[in-house]
């Protein structure tokens, strides 16, 4: 069964449909998140502001520290967080983490709608974009865990990356530790420090993606300070969502 419409003018609302039983509708993207309890910004994944289109959240109760290492035994419950997603009607499935990359794999294979667990899925079409001189800088909440194998499981290889930890960084620690006080305008500052001095070290960076989906939020400014491209969950999520939501186009030529 087609289900997935659209209705868009009056014509369409006078038709007759039939979808399959569920006890809500209108949630494209599905996205997984670990139970954390930091402020939660606009922009964030986590805040379901940041879009300008509804989205359906799932959560996961574990320490953050074990996905940013790819614990095998967190892969059953993030699999059954995807296919309650997909049982409530979700077109395609975020992580909010750049982590779940581990189980990007497991995950695609268990669910059958498109899924988009990490940032870093974005890195092939990325560097597909740049030419072979240039770098991408990868800025990342646990540097040391962007490594070979995780990034095997999206499609891409460490070749041509910068990767920069951020995790460290002191107004970053309430995100890493589950604080419920963010000086959001310190974490800022420090985040665009960081690139500048990135920038003066490495030469030929093209790029920058935010791994993190806590980072969104500060890519404009890190914007300002590179006149680079920022990737990050948002440009992802973006992205996969007109794709799963297509629409009608009205003008003139």
């Amino acid at each position: 069964m087609i289900w997935q419409g659209r209705l868009e003018d009056r014509e369409d609302l006078a038709g007759i449909y039939e979808t399959p039983a569920r006890y809500t509708a209108g949630f494209a993207i599905g996205i997984i998140a670990v139970e954390l309890i930091y402020p939660k910004i606009p922009g964030n994944v986590a805040n379901a502001t940041t879009y300008p289109f509804p989205v359906l959240y799932k959560k996961v109760s574990f320490d953050i520290e074990r996905l940013f290492a790819g614990d095998a035994s967190l892969k059953e419950e993030i699999i059954e967080a995807a296919r309650s997603l997909e049982k409530d009607g979700v077109r395609a499935i975020i992580g909010a983490c750049g982590y779940f990359a581990h189980f990007q794999k497991d995950v695609a294979e268990a669910v059958d709608v498109p899924v988009f667990l990490s940032s870093l899925c974005q890195l092939p079409m990325i560097r597909l974009s740049l030419s072979e001189k240039k770098r991408i800088a990868v800025l990342a909440a646990s540097g040391e865990n962007i490594t070979e194998e995780v990034l095997e499981k999206v499609g891409a290889d460490g070749k041509r990356l910068v990767v920069k930890n951020i995790g460290d960084l002191p107004a970053f620690h309430p995100i890493r530790y589950g604080e419920l006080k963010l000086d959001n305008g310190r974490l800022t500052a420090e985040l665009c420090k960081v690139v500048e001095e990135l920038m003066k070290q490495e030469e030929n960076i093209g790029a920058i993606l935010l791994e993190c989906s806590d980072l969104p939020p500060y890519a404009k400014a890190i914007q300002t300070v590179t006149g680079l491209p920022v990737f990050d969950f948002n440009t992802m999520i973006t992205m996969v969502y007109h794709a799963v939501v297509q629409k009608t186009y009205f003008g003139y030529f």
